[in-house]
């Protein structure tokens, strides 16, 4: 969870922070009566939210904490299950072709290799943040082979962005602060912003609807 010096700005903060997360979330909802979502990236977020909370049958922090796991994790299913049964004759499958070993297999062998603790929970926990980073590059993909966003695409992936640029700010304020640095958690949180960089440029200089072609991306 995002954390800042006192406590007031702590709960304002995370407050915020997931906020836009919800938002983005609900976006996603409106998003499943169209077809220009990505099944593969929801399954991928889906896994990271699984993995990364599973500590909810081991730690209490808080009712608050606890609700907004089970918001994430009940949502990241629900998605899951719209994209491929509810609404599965609308999936655009034929762009939605990203490989997902490609993301998979280094994700795994890295946190069985870069951990803080060789233990089952903190290498899930570390497969999550590790995944997280990259679980957007199917969306990305897909917008790249179809050639345009729609608008509502574009503003789930802004706040979806935008949620990680801060999340990234709160480890840059705790650094200075504290002395406190999670090397796991900013370096993945630099890759996935890195990924957003492209887009955001586009977002604000740009019309909503706006065609988006990413030239990172060749076939795969």
């Amino acid at each position: 969870m995002v954390w800042l010096g006192n406590n007031n700005s702590k709960r304002i903060f995370i407050w915020f922070v997931n906020a836009l997360h919800v938002i983005a979330l609900l976006l996603l909802l409106l998003l499943l009566l169209s077809c220009g979502i990505s099944g593969k990236s929801q399954v991928l977020f889906a896994l990271v939210f699984t993995t990364r909370y599973l500590d909810l049958f081991t730690n209490f922090i808080s009712l608050y904490n606890t609700v907004m796991k089970v918001i994430f994790l009940l949502c990241s299913y629900v998605t899951v299950y719209m994209i491929y049964w509810r609404f599965w004759k609308s999936f655009d499958s034929e762009n939605d072709t990203f490989r997902l070993e490609f993301l998979l297999v280094p994700v795994t062998g890295l946190s069985f290799l870069e951990n803080y603790s060789f233990t089952p929970l903190e290498i899930l926990w570390t497969f999550s943040i590790y995944l997280e980073s990259v679980a957007i590059l199917p969306q990305l993909f897909m917008i790249s082979r179809t050639g345009e966003a729609e608008t509502i695409t574009t503003h789930y992936l802004f706040f979806l962005g935008l949620y990680r640029a801060l999340y990234l700010a709160n480890w840059i304020w705790r650094y200075h602060t504290e002395n406190f640095y999670d090397q796991i958690a900013v370096v993945s949180g630099v890759v996935q912003t890195i990924f957003y960089c492209d887009f955001f440029y586009l977002y604000v200089t740009k019309d909503p609807g706006f065609k988006y072609g990413l030239r990172h991306f060749p076939a795969v």
